[in-house]
């Protein structure tokens, strides 16, 4: 009863405090880490300390394949470069780094533990980057970078560590320190493929969407596990098999197992991400009063704790700018077409957060190990240091910068478009098959009005403005008081008794689905209104000064003409009338001649379509 007592106490305390965090826009984790600190000192609070079992086996797997599972691959492989620069070089960096500190103040401490101490804090956190940098709205890129950073040093670290604990007893050579770490990463590669494989192999043959999901939630513990039995890493594992399984997910699972994988994942790693800090703040009591029984002074340990986070900060910091040409110059975005500035690398070598893994890695260290107290303290030290100085400092750090988050409007575009694209890919599947069948229901005239009046809803996102109700609007209010005034009778009925329970509830969730449909689209259109009344959107001059051109009476990018390829859609120059090709297509013509004239609007020449795109303000109009 106690610990059912404590784990039903924990778990509201989470969400309590999440949920205020929210109400006023404070990131949860940092609050959550302060209210761990502050109920760790408060008597009659049991006193807990994570063993690195509970957080290496029970917690990493399913919030790394969570993380993993909702990561582009694609993405991912885009930014291959700089992810596998931060998370084996500055790992690597770091760990001689802070030893080289460590040493300098505790002369007394040797190579292998203070390598131990630099292994232990150099992993940045997975969960942190995700959650405070998705929260305050950083540039996609720069999130797709730390997460891809965040998933891989695990393994870097936790290998650093397992080689500088065993040089504690004995000789360690670089060809040994080699060999480990290929034999964790290829290792773990290799059983996360093969995870894959089998997964993969199990849902072309499995149509239950609880079936499927109830196999999702084996698959990180069961990759990890296995991973871990033939010395391999268990981090790479999880991490291949979620991103392997996240890519080819809308081709293996039908749409309801999608649903419901997604739904619970974000459950799961909800409870468990935010758990996470508040178990890092409840460390905080047993932890110091562990230094009392060191053998070094108050003085020196403090020293210790303070030069530890000064380096982990500065190196990676270092680090970042030294090897910025390949962390961030090799390309410019492959969306926005932005080469990223400074600004962006400074943003990286800032939200450097550590997490759990960085106290589970130093509770790995045996606890004979001579000035282990040393250790925690400095682990637990940095953890808390870059979570509460860096982020809570990195809000205001991207707003200084002047950092762009990812625009709505921008959002509203890249949809409709996709959308567009996507229908004229079913029309002419639709038309396919209605030349071989007989339609006397006039069944794809309806399908007809189906897609386009979804996509005019997508297209009317982009031309929403305050005080007017676009017809989307319109249909979103009146269909949801529909389905409240049919949720109602249904209800009606169900106290009769009339009716089977099991129909009933069939039905109110046929209509729990499509109010829920209604709602995520009012929330999008909702944001898209609150960001067009910002000063930036409404003060571009390129956009208020572009003149009205008309489109040719022949359409036709000449360039694709000449290299013999083929557009998806057309834009027009609104400085000289040059027609190119959109950014969909292969070549990217319209973009190309922004980049050679300058001229800064185009405007879509495609029928039915007369929006405005500015390259220099990123905006539309």
């Amino acid at each position: 009863m106690e610990i059912a007592f404590l784990l039903v106490a924990i778990a509201i305390t989470v969400l309590t405090v999440t949920a205020i965090s929210e109400r006023f826009e404070v990131p949860a984790p940092l609050t959550l880490v302060v209210v761990g600190v502050a109920a760790s000192y408060v008597p009659g609070v049991p006193e807990i300390r994570l063993e690195p079992e509970v957080v290496l086996l029970g917690l990493l797997p399913p919030l790394l394949y969570s993380a993993a599972v909702n990561t582009s691959l694609v993405d991912f492989n885009a930014n291959r470069r700089p992810i596998l620069l931060l998370s084996v070089g500055l790992v690597a960096f770091t760990t001689f780094g802070v030893a080289a500190v460590v040493r300098v103040v505790i002369p007394e401490i040797g190579w292998p533990l203070a390598l131990a101490i630099g292994a232990v804090v150099a992993p940045p956190d997975a969960v942190a980057a995700t959650a405070i940098g998705r929260r305050i709205g950083l540039p996609r890129r720069i999130v797709t970078i730390l997460e891809g950073e965040s998933l891989l040093n695990d393994a870097s670290a936790l290998v650093a560590l397992r080689t500088a604990v065993a040089a504690l007893g004995t000789t360690v050579t670089a060809w040994q320190v080699g060999g480990d770490f290929v034999i964790a990463a290829g290792g773990g590669v290799l059983v996360g493929g093969l995870a894959f494989v089998i997964v993969g192999f199990l849902r072309k043959k499995v149509t239950d969407p609880l079936l499927d999901t109830a196999i999702s939630l084996v698959i990180p513990f069961a990759a990890y596990i296995v991973a871990e039995e033939f010395h391999a890493s268990g981090v790479v594992a999880v991490v291949v098999a979620g991103l392997l399984l996240g890519h080819v997910a809308p081709v293996l699972q039908t749409a309801p197992s999608r649903i419901a994988e997604r739904t619970n994942w974000r459950t799961l790693a909800y409870v468990l991400e935010n758990t996470v800090f508040l178990l890092i703040g409840l460390q905080a009591d047993w932890l110091l009063g562990e230094v009392g029984d060191s053998e070094f002074g108050v003085g020196t340990i403090v020293a210790a704790c303070a030069a530890a986070f000064v380096a982990v900060v500065v190196l990676r910091l270092v680090w970042v700018f030294a090897s910025r040409y390949l962390l961030l110059r090799p390309g410019p975005d492959p969306v926005t077409g932005e080469k990223a500035s400074w600004r962006y690398s400074f943003l990286i070598g800032w939200a450097g957060m550590r997490g759990v893994v960085t106290l589970a890695a130093a509770f790995t260290v045996p606890e004979h190990t001579e000035h282990r107290e040393v250790l925690l303290i400095i682990a637990f030290t940095v953890v808390a240091g870059t979570l509460l100085g860096q982020g809570m400092t990195l809000p205001w750090v991207a707003r200084r910068l002047r950092v762009p988050s990812p625009d709505p409007h921008d959002d509203a575009l890249a949809r409709a478009t996709l959308l567009q694209q996507a229908a004229k890919a079913g029309i002419h599947r639709l038309d396919e098959l209605a030349a071989d069948t007989d339609d006397p229901h006039h069944v794809r005239e309806l399908i007809i009005q189906r897609i386009e009046q979804r996509n005019f809803a997508a297209w009317e996102r982009l031309g929403t403005t305050e005080g007017e109700e676009s017809p989307s609007d319109l249909y979103s209010r009146w269909r949801g008081d529909m389905i409240e005034a049919e949720r109602r009778r249904v209800l009606e009925i169900r106290s009769t008794g009339s009716v089977p329970s099991e129909i009933v509830s069939e039905v109110l969730a046929m209509l729990d689905v499509e109010e829920s449909m209604l709602d995520a689209a009012e929330a999008a259109r909702a944001e898209l209104r609150t960001t067009a009344r910002a000063p930036a959107r409404d003060g571009c001059e390129h956009l208020a000064q572009a003149p009205l051109l008309d489109p040719p009476a022949e359409l036709a990018c000449a360039d694709c003409l000449v290299e013999g390829t083929r557009w998806v859609a057309l834009r027009m120059c609104l400085s000289c009338g040059e027609v190119g090709c959109c950014d969909s297509s292969p070549s990217r013509h319209a973009t190309a001649h922004f980049r050679e004239t300058q001229h800064p609007v185009m405007r879509s020449v495609e029928p039915g379509e007369d929006w405005r795109w500015c390259f220099v303000h990123h905006q539309t109009g």
